[in-house]
């Protein structure tokens, strides 16, 4: 039976007035914060991150501290020692992808040797295939507007069939690590497909995964069917899941996965809530936003090749008097890269020789004289004692690279998770492995004025 119209007002009353009990009560004298010392967001003062644990797996290095000053320097992003660039590198002038080696020695801290890579490479083949009707009970019959939340459901759903779900082991977790680090893009294609049969009415194109390519050819295989996609799409493709697979344990969805793991609970359940913190527009979605931004841009601004046009409109931007008013120029600037973002650069030339062959180089030339004229933009905006040194970072250009790839916006932050899920399953294997283990339990200063407590019949 319905509700009848009383009721619908009666909880849409209740539901008002707690909503805004709820805003009242949590509100704060901004001082307070500085009174109790407290680091918002884990932030410090100059907005670098409190420093809150130890590791050995990846670095990030934008700035250096001599004394209280933070000295912008170029960026760095290094994964066990070995800089990411070195490792692109490696890869391409071997004309092969790299995100597999790259999988194994953010897991075990070294390189693959050949003979390793061999088998690390057929030991991950032989596991992309989902279990025997997983797809239809957990995918396509549930299905759900959101890759993300399918994707969760997908890693819990996983749980139920894993006999030793609870063994939190080192062997145990290993094989768990490499068996959803093998899986995750199949389900990503599958509830991509799922999602835009259900919601978009697509054709429904579910592939099998072949055990013979690497995991960049294999997400293309599934997404677009073979022979549908090009040799330099599956290498930026490649690249991009390499830029993405690690940044340090400070940020948000890693960080996530610390905290749950350290209180000792299983990786399904471990690796579903570094997914639902990556899901947050504020973590995963710059790359959207910048898409918009910049559609944003090619249709108000008439020449494309005018510095001029292109920075009254950045101006524009910035005064929020255009795009969505924010005052944000998106894709530019980072928590902790000043002068460069290392992961921007690497595929900032890959998606030129891309734009080449996609017939869009006029645009691509545009991206790059806004990744020039944004940050001297930003300072004079801002006023040099209020503005940091800013770059553009990897989401400036990875929606772009998606775009040209012809992936739709809802796979992005998936293809994210796709790629991070390497760093992930890494930092829970170090959390869990230390000698003195210890529940992360940060503090809390509770500020709420006393109050008395009042019988029902006497209150107001």
């Amino acid at each position: 039976m319905g509700k009848t119209s009383s009721t619908q007002k009666v909880e849409s009353n209740l539901i008002s007035r707690l909503s805004d009990n709820v805003k009242e009560a949590s509100q704060f004298d901004p001082g307070v914060f500085e009174k109790f010392n407290v680091k918002r967001g884990l932030r410090n003062a100059d907005h670098t991150g409190v420093l809150v644990g130890l590791t050995n797996i990846g670095d990030v290095v934008g700035y250096e501290k001599e004394g209280d000053k933070l000295i912008p320097v170029d960026g760095k992003l290094i994964y066990r020692g070995i800089d990411v660039e070195d490792l692109v590198k490696g890869a391409l002038s071997q004309k092969r992808h790299g995100y597999d080696e790259v999988v194994y020695l953010l897991l075990s801290g070294k390189l693959p040797n050949k003979s390793e890579m061999n088998d690390f490479m057929s030991h991950m083949g032989n596991l992309r295939e989902l279990p025997d009707n997983f797809a239809n009970n957990i995918i396509l019959n549930l299905k759900g507007p959101d890759i993300m939340n399918i994707l969760a459901r997908s890693v819990l759903g996983l749980y139920a069939l894993d006999e030793n779900a609870e063994d939190t082991s080192v062997e145990n977790i290993v094989e768990q690590s490499l068996n959803l680090i093998a899986k995750f893009p199949t389900i990503i294609a599958y509830a991509y497909h799922t999602m835009r049969h259900a919601y978009q009415g697509k054709t429904l194109s579910l592939r099998h995964p072949n055990p013979e390519l690497s995991t960049a050819e294999n997400f293309l295989l599934m997404l677009k069917g073979q022979g549908k996609y090009t040799s330099l799409e599956a290498d930026i493709l490649d690249l991009s899941l390499i830029l993405h697979a690690e940044h340090g344990g400070g940020n948000n969805s890693t960080f996530t996965i610390r905290v749950t793991s350290s209180t000792g609970t299983d990786t399904y359940s471990a690796i579903a809530s570094a997914i639902s913190s990556l899901k947050g527009p504020l973590h995963g979605g710059a790359n959207h936003e910048v898409l918009g931004m910049m559609e944003n841009v090619k249709h108000n601004v008439k020449n494309w090749g005018s510095e001029k046009e292109v920075t009254d409109y950045l101006y524009k931007i910035l005064n929020k008097k255009a795009y969505d008013h924010s005052g944000k120029i998106y894709g530019i600037g980072h928590a902790v890269y000043t002068i460069s973002d290392p992961r921007a650069i690497l595929l900032k030339k890959q998606a030129r020789e891309l734009a080449i062959e996609k017939d869009r180089l006029d645009e691509f030339e545009l991206y790059s004289m806004i990744e020039n004229l944004a940050p001297k933009i930003f300072y004079e905006y801002k006023g040099d004692k209020v503005a940091k040194r800013v770059c553009a970072n990897v989401d400036f250009y990875s929606g772009f690279v998606y775009n040209c790839i012809g992936i739709r916006e809802a796979a992005y932050t998936p293809l994210f998770a796709m790629s991070r899920i390497a760093g992930w399953c890494a930092h829970r294997l170090e959390e869990l492995t230390f000698d003195s283990k210890r529940i992360i339990r940060p503090a809390y200063k509770n500020v709420f004025p006393r109050q008395e407590y009042v019988p029902v019949k006497n209150r107001k």
